[in-house]
C-alpha cells in the first residue's frame, strides 16, 4: 500500500470499539498463560507500553501485528471472534482482526466448515496496514463497491466495483481503499480461520 497504511491516521469509533472488545481477551490469554508484557511484546516485535495500550482497547493494531500477539499467545485470531448464531444474519457481527479506518463484520456461524464470510467497509485509505498470512487455503475477494488495491506477494492488483480475485492465505498480502470515497468488499476464506490455536508451551521461556 502507497501506501497510505503507514501515516499515523487516527484511532477512529470502530476501531476503538473493535479493540475495546479484542484488548481485553489478549490480556486475560496472556495473564492465563503467565506470561509477562515484556515477553509478549519481545516476541511479537512492538514495545512493551504497545501491548498494554492494546490489552486496554487504547490504540489501533495493524492486522500483521495483531497476528503476531496471536502467535505469541498460541491462539487463532479466529478465537477471538463473536460468531452469529441465528439461521438468517442480518448485516452481520461486528469483528476486528487489526487494521485502520475500517468496519468489518462475520457472516458466517462458528460451525460452518467450509468457508469464512466477512464484509469490509473501508474509508479512504483505511486498509489492513501492513502484509499478512492466515492460516487458512485460499482467500476469494469481491469488491461491492468502490475500489480495492490489493497486493499478493508483490502482485499489485487494482480491483473495481464488480471485480473479484483468489489467492492463496498463505501469501503475504496487504490491501486498502485508495479512492477518496468509501470502498466496501466482501471476502470468502476456506477453510474458516481456526477457533483456537494450538496450545502455547511456557515451559523455558525468558517471561522477563
Amino acid at each position: 500500500m502507497p501506501m497510505g497504511h503507514n501515516r499515523d491516521m487516527p484511532f477512529n469509533d470502530e476501531n476503538r470499539a473493535g479493540m475495546e472488545d479484542v484488548g481485553p481477551k489478549l490480556r486475560s490469554t496472556r495473564l492465563a498463560q503467565g506470561l509477562s508484557v515484556t515477553f509478549v511484546a519481545k516476541q511479537a516485535g512492538v514495545t512493551k507500553g504497545f501491548i498494554s495500550l492494546a490489552e486496554r482497547g487504547k490504540t489501533r493494531v495493524s492486522v500483521p501485528v495483531l497476528l503476531r500477539i496471536c502467535e505469541v499467545l498460541g491462539i487463532s485470531i479466529g478465537s477471538l471472534f463473536t460468531y452469529p448464531d441465528e439461521p438468517i444474519v442480518h448485516g452481520g457481527i461486528p469483528l476486528y482482526m487489526g487494521g485502520v479506518d475500517l468496519q468489518e463484520y462475520l457472516l458466517t456461524p462458528h460451525d460452518e466448515k467450509w468457508v469464512q464470510v466477512m464484509r469490509t467497509t473501508m474509508q479512504p485509505g483505511g486498509g489492513s496496514d501492513g502484509a499478512y498470512t492466515l492460516d487458512a487455503e485460499s482467500i476469494f475477494v469481491v469488491v461491492l463497491q468502490g475500489q480495492l488495491s490489493l497486493d499478493v506477494g508483490g502482485d499489485i492488483r487494482i480491483l473495481n466495483t464488480g471485480d473479484s480475485t483468489t489467492f492463496s492465505a498463505r501469501t503475504p498480502h496487504n490491501w486498502f481503499n485508495p479512492l477518496s470515497t468509501e470502498s466496501q468488499v466482501m471476502w470468502v476464506i476456506s477453510p474458516p480461520l481456526p477457533l483456537v490455536g494450538e496450545a502455547t508451551t511456557t515451559a523455558n521461556r525468558d517471561r522477563g
